[in-house]
């Protein structure tokens, strides 16, 4: 099975990754995938290509070195912009009068009638929120069938979905590079971040937000439809404002768990009508995406997607 897999579909280029693998597995994956594609003349050129699915960075710059040339320009879908419930791309690659660099190119038909699934993970700070969020990624990518989990960081920490990686590799970096990023919670930044999330269309997103309750964070979570709430010990007293909160803004719990920074194992209490129990050790840089609940919580969430 191959680490990324690429087809086309008319003028879109449908991109995904496959089976796990460090990322100079993938971009030989996909290079190989593209020769072929040229080669047999199915990637011949044309005016417009439209590329629809997740890619790593290096992957992106794999894409535009291979077949630029072969277009007159390049659009990628973005699943934060637009008309909620149609797809939106943005050109990026243009040679062209026809097309300029920035030009939104909308779809004039909807998705296929499926739910669309806005999971905010909230709660107090330090709880382990961000590794929980990548283990859940990883952890969906592996079950067969599964939506690609899109994740919106809607906090302005510093921590994006690059970190967990940066953190296994080099903890000192990725700590500089995070306090590098950070910038400040203010109403600006929530509405942007909002906007993102009432505008997300794909089938699948995780939304990472900041750990207090606080009028941005209203903001941004308003646009939600479910919510995860993760808290520690010394955060074991706020759950109950998170519930509140969540209920305020009618955006249903689907699990509670507290995050034991001590404890040695998972314990899963209930799965119905809500998801309980504890995950252990969720420290920065480790790959918990194969613990317990991670699994079972990926699995509710595809669940809910009407899959798996």
């Amino acid at each position: 099975m191959t680490t990324y897999h690429i087809s086309l579909e008319g003028d879109v280029l449908k991109v995904k990754f496959g089976k796990s693998a460090n990322g100079d597995q993938v971009i030989r994956d996909a290079a190989t995938r593209l020769d072929e594609m040229v080669a047999s003349g199915e990637l011949s050129g044309g005016k417009l290509l439209k590329i629809d699915g997740p890619a790593s960075v290096a992957v992106s710059y794999l894409i535009s070195h291979k077949i630029s040339q072969l277009y007159g320009a390049i659009a990628v879908f973005d699943p934060k912009i637009g008309k909620p419930g149609y797809k939106t791309f943005i050109t990026a690659v243009s040679q062209t009068p026809a097309y300029k660099i920035g030009e939104l190119i909308e779809t004039d038909e909807p998705h296929k009638a499926k739910p669309i699934l806005k999971v905010v993970l909230c709660g107090p700070p330090q709880s382990g929120k961000s590794c929980l969020r990548e283990g859940l990624k990883q952890a969906i990518s592996q079950i067969e069938g599964a939506p690609y989990p899109y994740v919106i960081t809607a906090c302005p920490d510093g921590e994006g979905a690059w970190f967990s990686d940066a953190a296994r590799r080099d903890p000192d970096l990725a700590r500089k590079l995070k306090y590098e990023y950070k910038g400040k919670f203010t109403p600006e930044f929530a509405q942007k971040a909002a906007g993102w999330v009432r505008s997300a269309n794909t089938p699948l997103n995780i939304i990472d937000v900041g750990g207090r309750i606080t009028d941005e964070n209203r903001v941004i979570v308003r646009e939600a439809t479910h919510a995860v709430i993760l808290a520690g010990d010394r955060g074991q007293a706020e759950v109950p404002l998170w519930e509140e909160f969540c209920r305020d803004l009618n955006i249903q719990i689907i699990a509670n768990l507290h995050s034991d920074c001590e404890g040695k194992e998972d314990e899963v209490v209930s799965q119905s009508p809500l998801l309980t129990g504890s995950i252990h050790c969720l420290k920065r840089g480790e790959d918990v995406s194969s613990r317990p609940m991670v699994q079972v919580l990926a699995r509710v969430l595809v669940g809910l997607c009407g899959k798996g």
